[in-house]
C-alpha cells in the first residue's frame, strides 16, 4: 500500500463555517441592526457565480450589485485584451492591465451614487467588486485554485472574466486565464489580504466553507516558518505512463498517468485543518502575503513574489516517449511573452526501467538545416521524423541527472520516471515533433517548430552534453553517515541541487533561499528543527515538500520504515552567490 500522501494538510487556529446556513449566519452577527452596512464579495475567476449568488441570496439586502454589469462589452474587452491573449493557440503575452481597464467607468460611477445613497444592507458581489464599492464594511473573498479553474475548464462551466466564452476550447480559456486573468486577479488580491474579513474556499462544488481572514494570515505566517507540503495533482497524457499508480496509489482503472504536479505553488493548493474541517487555499496566496519569509531576500528581490522553482513528475514507464521539445532563451521569452525569465530544466531519473532513455542535444555534425526541414514535413505531411538521425540518445538509469538549459533540444524517452525541476515559467514549451500521436481529446497537439527553430541552441552537440549536461555529479562534503553531491544546475541556471545520501541526520541551511526537496531513496524521513522552532515534518518517499527560507537550520534523517537503509533527498535552491 503507498505511504504517499495525496492529502497534505496543514492545522490552524480558528473557526470554519462549512455550509450557506453557517456563513449567512455569521455574516448575519456583522450586519445585526445596522442601517447601513456595505457586503462586498470579491470573486476569483473560476468561481460558480450562479452557486455563490444563490448561496447569498439568503441575506436580507435591500440592494444587490452584480459587478458584471459595470464591465465594458464583451467586444470592447476582447479588444483590449488582443494584444494580450493574440492569435496563437497557446501562446500569449503577460497583461499590463489590471481590473481598473475592463471597467466602464460611467456604470461604475452610476453604481457608487446608488451604493452612496441606499440604506439597509448593499451587497456589491462579482470580478472587482472591492473596485466598484471603494469603501465598505466587509469584505468576503470568494477564492479559486488554479488545478480546479482548469478541470471547470474541461467541462465547459466557466467564463473568463468578462466574457461569456464557456463554450470555447478549454485550451484557450486557460491561455486566457494565464496570460490575462489570472494576473489581473492576483494583483487586486494582493491588495486584500489585510483588508479581507473573510476567506471562502469555493473549490467544491456546493461545499462552500468559509474562515475569518485572520485565520488564514495567521496560518500563511505560521506555514512561512515551517517545512511543508501543497497538495499535489495528477493528469493523463497521450505519452503517460503506470509508475504513478502503482508507487503513488492513483486510480488504476484510469489508462496512464503522464504528469504529477507535486511542488508547483502557481497551480497547486494549501489544505488548512480549522475546527475540523479542510479549507483549500491556493499556495500561490502563500507566495503573495509572507514572499520574503517564503522565498528569502535575495530571491524576493531577484523574482519578485513568484516562486521560481518547480518539481513535477513526467511518467513513461510502459508509455511513450515525450514530445521533442525546446524552451526559448531569455531574451526571447521576454520580448515575445513578456515574462521575466525563462524555463530552464533538469530530467532527474527517480526510476527507470533497462533501456530508458533520455534524448538530448544534437549530434555531432548535425545538418541544422536539414533537420528543420524535415521537422516541417513531418508536420506537413504526417510522414515520421527519424529523431535519432540529428538528436543524441542518452542510456537513462535510476538518479541519473540530464540538465537541459534553454534552447537544449530534448525529451524523455519511454520507461522513465522523471523527477523535472525547472524555472517556474511552466507552458513555454516549443514541441518540435510529437511521434505521429493525438492528444487526448482525438486532435492533434500544437506543434511551435516556428518558435523552436529560432531558440535552438546548435553548440549543444554530443561532446557538449557530455562534459557539460549528463551527470555532472561531484562530492562537496562528508560526514559521519551522510554524503553531499552536487547534481548540477548548468552554469546559465539560477537553480542548484544537491542531493545528500544519508543513514543518520544532516543539517541543512535554507541559506537565504527557499529550498525545494524530494525524498528521492527511502521509505520515510523526518524533518527537524535544531531549536524546536516547528514540529517535526514527516515525508514519505517521491513526495515533494518546501522548506521556507526562514526556516534556516534544519535536520533530515531516516524515519520509520526508512531506518536502518541509506536515504537520499535532492535539494534544489536558488544559487545567487558563486
Amino acid at each position: 500500500m503507498s505511504t504517499y500522501n495525496k492529502k497534505p494538510f496543514f492545522p490552524i487556529a480558528g473557526k470554519a463555517f462549512t455550509d450557506w446556513k453557517a456563513i449567512i449566519e455569521e455574516l448575519n452577527t456583522k450586519i445585526k441592526n445596522s442601517n447601513r452596512y456595505v457586503l462586498v464579495i470579491e470573486c476569483y475567476q473560476g468561481v460558480n457565480h450562479d452557486e455563490l449568488i444563490n448561496g447569498f441570496s439568503s441575506l436580507d439586502c435591500n440592494m444587490f450589485i452584480n459587478s458584471e454589469e459595470a464591465f465594458y462589452s464583451e467586444e470592447k474587452i476582447n479588444e483590449l485584451t488582443y494584444s494580450d491573449v493574440t492569435d496563437d493557440a497557446i501562446f500569449g503575452f503577460i497583461t499590463r492591465l489590471n481590473y481598473i481597464d475592463f471597467l466602464d467607468p460611467e456604470k461604475v460611477g452610476a453604481f457608487r451614487s446608488k451604493i452612496k445613497m441606499a440604506t439597509g444592507l448593499i451587497v456589491v458581489y462579482g470580478h472587482a467588486a472591492a473596485l466598484i464599492a471603494e469603501e465598505y464594511d466587509c469584505l468576503v473573498y470568494a477564492d479559486m485554485a488554479r488545478w480546479e479553474i482548469q478541470l471547470r475548464q474541461r467541462n465547459h462551466e466557466i467564463n473568463n472574466i468578462g466574457l461569456r466564452n464557456s463554450d470555447e476550447e478549454p485550451g484557450i480559456q486557460y491561455k486566457r486565464g494565464y496570460f490575462v486573468d489570472w494576473r489581473v486577479c492576483d494583483r487586486l488580491k494582493q491588495q486584500l489580504f489585510e483588508k479581507a474579513d473573510y476567506w471562502l474556499d469555493t473549490n467544491k462544488k456546493n461545499v462552500p466553507k468559509m474562515i475569518a481572514a485572520k485565520s488564514l494570515l495567521d496560518g500563511l505566517t505560521a506555514i512561512s516558518k515551517s517545512p511543508f507540503r501543497v497538495v499535489p495533482y495528477f493528469d493523463p497524457g497521450p505519452w503517460g505512463g503506470q509508475w504513478m499508480k502503482e508507487v503513488i496509489g492513483l486510480d488504476k482503472s484510469k489508462s496512464n498517468y503522464a504528469w504529477s504536479f507535486d511542488g508547483v505553488p502557481e497551480e497547486n493548493s494549501l489544505l488548512f485543518e480549522v475546527d475540523g474541517e479542510i479549507v483549500e487555499i491556493p499556495s500561490i496566496n502563500l507566495v503573495f502575503y509572507k514572499s520574503k519569509e517564503l522565498l528569502g531576500e535575495p530571491v524576493e528581490s531577484r523574482f519578485g513574489k513568484e516562486f521560481p522553482i518547480r518539481f513535477d513528475f513526467l511518467d513513461t514507464m510502459d508509455g511513450g516517449n515525450l514530445s521533442l521539445q525546446v524552451h526559448p532563451t531569455t531574451q526571447y521569452i521576454r520580448e515575445k511573452f513578456g515574462m521575466n525569465y525563462t524555463q530552464d530544466e533538469s530530467y532527474y531519473m527517480l526510476d527507470a526501467k533497462q533501456g530508458a532513455t533520455v534524448f538530448l542535444g544534437l549530434k555531432k555534425g548535425c545538418d541544422n538545416q536539414e533537420m528543420i526541414n524535415d521537422l516541417k514535413e513531418a508536420q506537413k505531411t504526417g510522414d515520421v521524423f527519424d529523431a535519432e538521425k540529428y538528436v543524441n540518445v542518452f542510456p537513462a538509469k535510476k538518479h541519473d541527472h540530464f540538465l537541459i538549459p534553454n534552447g537544449t533540444i530534448h525529451c524523455s524517452g519511454t520507461n522513465g520516471m522523471v523527477l523535472e525541476i525547472s524555472a517556474t515559467p511552466y507552458i513555454f514549451t516549443f514541441k518540435l515533433y510529437d511521434w505521429g500521436r493525438m492528444g487526448l481529446n482525438g486532435k492533434p497537439r500544437a506543434i511551435n517548430i516556428a518558435h523552436g527553430e529560432k531558440v535552438i541552441d546548435w553548440s549543444r552537440d554530443t561532446d557538449y552534453c557530455i562534459e557539460n549536461l549528463v551527470n555532472q555529479i561531484e562530492q562537496v562534503a562528508e560526514g559521519e553517515g551522510w554524503r553531499e553531491e552536487r547534481t548540477g544546475l548548468h552554469k546559465t541556471q539560477f537553480i542548484e541541487t544537491r542531493r545528500h545520501w544519508f543513514t543518520k541526520p544532516v543539517l541543512h541551511q535554507t541559506g537565504d533561499s527557499v529550498n525545494v526537496l524530494n525524498l528521492v531513496e527511502g521509505a520515510e524521513a523526518i524533518v527537524e528543527s535544531p531549536t524546536h522552532a516547528f514540529k517535526p515534518f514527516l515525508v514519505h518517499y517521491a513526495e515533494t515538500f518546501i522548506v521556507p527560507a526562514a526556516v534556516g537550520e534544519y535536520t533530515i534523517r531516516p524515519f520509520g520504515a526508512g531506518e536502518g537503509s541509506e536515504c537520499a533527498t535532492l535539494k534544489a535552491y536558488v544559487r545567487y552567490k558563486t
